[in-house]
């Protein structure tokens, strides 16, 4: 791996996580000093943040971590809601049917993960990118994976902002069983809709949560 490529992993992390909040200025002197890289990668490093959105000009010489309101929330979100319904039906279509029978199974004691700290978290985590890895091999459709790859990425950093919520994770876990099984099934309506249902929640629940910081700010 390059190392612009681990500077940007590791820059891309800690603005998703919240370790570098929105109002955070990056300079490259600062983050070269920090990082232990010259200023080359973390300059070719700050500009794919910028590119991603994560961050913007705050000066000549220094970038600064964007923040998401509640309307980038809703904008996000309606992008959300036209591409993942399109692809959880292309994907209830065109599906293997074993990969999502897997996966059906592994969500059906997915609550439990969510349950197990910060260790059971990420594990569920990790198994909603792998639903949602399995979701673009099956659509088969190449433009599709890639405008899902950016939303996904902004999606992460709304997702993690909101995720210290048990009761609203157990319900998501049970939305992603039920896609599961729509997907496995080949039931291209009901995959559309479960789809649907649960962008809505969670859309609510992130937005929930961005008013609640937002009162705590100020």
């Amino acid at each position: 791996m390059r190392a612009s490529d681990r500077v940007y992993a590791v820059l891309r992390e800690e603005i998703l996580d919240g370790a570098l909040p929105p109002g955070t200025t990056l300079t490259e002197v600062e983050q070269s000093t920090r990082l232990g890289y010259s200023r080359t990668p973390v300059r070719e490093a700050l500009g794919r943040l910028t590119a991603d959105g994560l961050v913007e000009a705050a000066s000549a010489r220094a970038l600064v971590v964007t923040d998401v309101s509640g309307d980038d929330i809703s904008a996000l979100y309606e992008l959300r809601e036209a591409l993942e319904v399109s692809a959880a039906r292309l994907a209830a279509k065109r599906r293997d049917q074993r990969v999502f029978a897997d996966l059906h199974d592994r969500f059906a004691h997915a609550a439990l993960l969510v349950d197990g700290g910060d260790t059971g978290l990420q594990r569920y985590y990790d198994l909603v990118a792998e639903l949602d890895a399995a979701i673009d091999a099956a659509t088969g459709n190449a433009y599709l994976t890639q405008a899902l790859r950016s939303v996904r990425l902004h999606s992460a950093r709304v997702r993690r902002s909101a995720q210290r919520n048990p009761e609203r994770l157990r319900q998501a876990a049970s939305e992603h069983l039920l896609i599961c099984q729509a997907i496995r099934d080949g039931d291209v309506a009901l995959a559309g809709h479960a789809t649907h249902v649960h962008l809505s929640l969670s859309r609510a629940n992130a937005l929930a949560a961005s008013t609640h910081s937002e009162k705590t700010v100020s």
